[in-house]
């Protein structure tokens, strides 16, 4: 996908006067959140890594500030008419959260299936949440006939200019802080991010790439650039960019001004979620932490750059937060799960934990299998969940196990 040049700009439907307009309009009325350096991760990634901390909003996302930008821009009378959006996330909460402070009455429809805090949280804000639909798709339907019914105004969650151009506020604010940036990693759902932020960057310096990122379960945007039929679903960690079509608005955007969208599995996202809570002490959504999986995923790519990162959001559930953190600590060899083969005699697992205790290894869990196994009538075999140091220091254990006659094999995981 070339990038074409600043030239065919104008003919785009969101222009950088848009974006300074909607800066302009919000301003004061959201947190301008902190661009900082990350030393660490500069020196793990091979290139200087910034960081915008978007997830210090108040609703903990981006999507405040396009919301916002389009509730200032109603009329009076659409104002007390109210709006109506399909969400069920993060535009759902900063609509809602806006629309309050604004006294704008709000709609959300969410599907189904929306974990009950998302819509607790949207209903806090004084929302009326309705639950239709098992799938996106069918609320976004719903949402459009209750518009038309009851005469409400629809907010788009990407595919609308005045999102777009509040969106795009965030890549203005992380210039001005970082003016040494010459590439910006953006997560892509329907693209109103990246669009923003495109729009910004080649505006202030033609210069700066700008690179999406996309889950391999849902790469939308990547195929509808490339002509190719879109097959997007499945259960991906970045659930705040599990889009199946990308905005009309938005992919001539960025057909226009980003120069690649680059695609990164789930492990990977795993690990940017698991190192911006170790390292930058920051909790991230799945979607926030695209941007650092792409890194991770392609290092070369980046390698001497000056690379910003926005930080796009950081609503995840906490026990899925301590899922994703404990598989790092397993992939890392911090956290292990052997299966020991023994023999059914007085002893055996005695001497096994011996062998822990002498390799200072603490043991979690213990779980034996005398009948589901393989193994014959007198074979046994023991499941030991244990904490080691790291991965050399588990090696150490395994050897030791098996120097001592154990048949020792470590459960992987996917």
């Amino acid at each position: 996908m070339a990038t074409q040049t600043i030239a065919s700009a104008p003919e785009l439907p969101v222009s950088f006067a848009d974006v300074e307009a909607a800066a302009a309009a919000i301003a004061g009325q959201v947190v301008r959140t902190p661009t900082f350096l990350s030393q660490t991760l500069s020196d793990m990634m091979g290139a200087r890594v910034f960081l915008k901390f978007e997830n210090l909003q108040f609703t903990a996302a981006y999507k405040e500030r396009g919301a916002l930008n389009k509730l200032l821009s109603l009329s009076e009378e659409e104002r007390r008419r109210g709006v109506i959006a399909m969400s069920a996330g993060n535009h759902a909460q900063g609509l809602a959260y806006h629309a309050r402070r604004l006294g704008i009455p709000a709609t959300i429809v969410m599907p189904r299936h929306t974990p009950l805090i998302k819509v607790q949280q949207t209903e806090g804000h004084d929302a009326l949440v309705v639950l239709h639909g098992e799938k996106l798709e069918e609320s976004y339907a719903h949402a459009i006939e209750l518009a038309e019914k009851r005469g409400l105004v629809f907010v788009h969650p990407y595919d609308d200019p005045k999102i777009i151009a509040g969106q795009g506020t965030a890549a203005l604010e992380l210039l001005e802080d970082a003016p040494e940036v010459d590439t910006l990693v953006v997560p892509v759902g329907g693209g109103g991010l990246i669009a923003g932020t495109a729009v910004v960057a080649r505006h202030l310096d033609p210069r700066i790439e700008v690179i999406g990122v996309q889950a391999e379960l849902y790469p939308s945007m990547k195929a509808t650039l490339a002509g190719e039929p879109v097959v997007a679903d499945g259960d991906t960690l970045a659930e705040g960019i599990a889009v199946k079509v990308p905005g009309a608005l938005t992919v001539p955007i960025v057909r226009a001004l980003v120069s690649d969208i680059l695609l990164v599995g789930e492990r990977d996202l795993e690990r940017a979620v698991a190192l911006l809570l170790a390292i930058e002490k920051t909790v991230v959504e799945g979607a926030g932490a695209a941007g650092l999986a792409a890194l991770i995923a392609h290092p070369r790519r980046f390698r001497g750059r000056n690379v910003g990162l926005i930080l796009c959001g950081g609503n995840i559930d906490t026990r899925l937060l301590a899922n994703v953190l404990l598989r790092d600590l397993a992939r890392s060899g911090r956290l292990a799960r052997l299966r020991i083969r023994l023999k059914d005699r007085p002893g055996q697992l005695y001497a096994v934990a011996r062998i822990f205790d002498q390799q200072q290894v603490n043991i979690l869990e213990v779980s034996h299998h005398r009948i589901f196994t393989t193994l014959p009538a007198k074979g046994l075999i023991t499941e030991i969940e244990c904490e080691t140091r790291g991965p050399e220091h588990l090696e150490r254990l395994i050897e030791s196990l098996q120097g001592a006659g154990f048949d020792v094999s470590r459960i992987e995981l996917g």
